[in-house]
């Protein structure tokens, strides 16, 4: 077993490496502190030639609850070129997954929520628990969309769907995630890191010159999400100053619906 740090644990096994989200007692709430873990084991694999596939997965009950809600309070303080700028640089530590230069595979078992989702949708496959609880629910807290939903999503499910799941925020499980495309396999609970341990493996097997050109080949366009995160970070510092921030998270701690008015 190789460490990042404690919020961030990784092993290698058989050329494959499985990197988990440590920070069960919150949900693997993402924090700054969080994602500097991730970035680092990322760093790590990178110059690990050992390394031919990554396994990204969560400890405890959820993949991700998401982003930490005393984080979104605290940027309802700040200016507005501050909050931009945070959350740029809050982007870029959890998505350094996409700079993975070996296939990725997400292994989500309970939830993923919100930003959460997003990271799962940043890693080239997705193995889901079929019982999974999903959402893209930036709207229902009066935030707009971050973590480079705006591109991935659309890229994973086609702009009609993916139009539908951000401008609703609605929940759905891991078996829809299957049908609609969010995920490739829907699986038990229990079997869904061991599945995607075995498909890494299968990868791992191949060729890893042709397997690390092929990713490169059918990965994402750089330019492009970083030009949907640059509007993200804009759209979302300006939803830091409205009310119906304060409303929505305000909803989230009291498990109510909230009550917007476009302010």
């Amino acid at each position: 077993m190789e460490t990042a740090t404690g919020l961030v644990l990784f092993e290698v096994v058989d050329h494959v490496a499985t990197v988990t989200l440590n920070d069960p007692r919150r949900r693997n709430a993402m924090t700054p502190e969080l994602g500097d873990a991730l970035a680092a084991a990322v760093a790590s694999l990178q110059s690990n030639s050992d390394v031919r596939a990554v396994v990204l997965t969560g400890a405890g009950d959820a993949f991700s609850g998401g982003g930490d809600l005393k984080m979104l309070e605290r940027l309802r303080t700040a200016r507005f070129m501050e909050a931009r700028a945070f959350m740029l640089e809050f982007y870029a530590r959890y998505l350094s997954v996409t700079g993975i230069a070996v296939p990725t595979i997400a292994a989500v078992r309970g939830a993923a929520i919100g930003a959460g989702l997003c990271v799962a949708l940043a890693c080239d496959l997705c193995v889901v628990d079929a019982d999974a609880k999903l959402a893209l629910n930036f709207a229902q807290l009066g935030l707009h969309p971050g973590m480079g939903a705006t591109y991935l999503l659309p890229r994973r499910v086609g702009a009609q769907r993916a139009a539908e799941l951000l401008l609703t925020g609605r929940r759905f499980n891991g078996v829809e995630a299957a049908q609609i495309g969010v995920a490739l396999e829907a699986v038990p609970a229990g079997d869904v890191l061991a599945r995607a341990q075995a498909m890494a493996g299968q990868i791992a097997r191949n060729a890893p010159l042709a397997v690390r050109a092929l990713k490169a080949s059918l990965g994402l366009d750089p330019a492009a999400l970083r030009a949907a995160m640059e509007n993200e970070a804009f759209r979302q510092a300006e939803s830091y100053g409205s009310e119906d921030l304060g409303e929505g998270l305000a909803a989230a701690v009291d498990r109510r619906t909230a009550t917007f008015h476009g302010r």
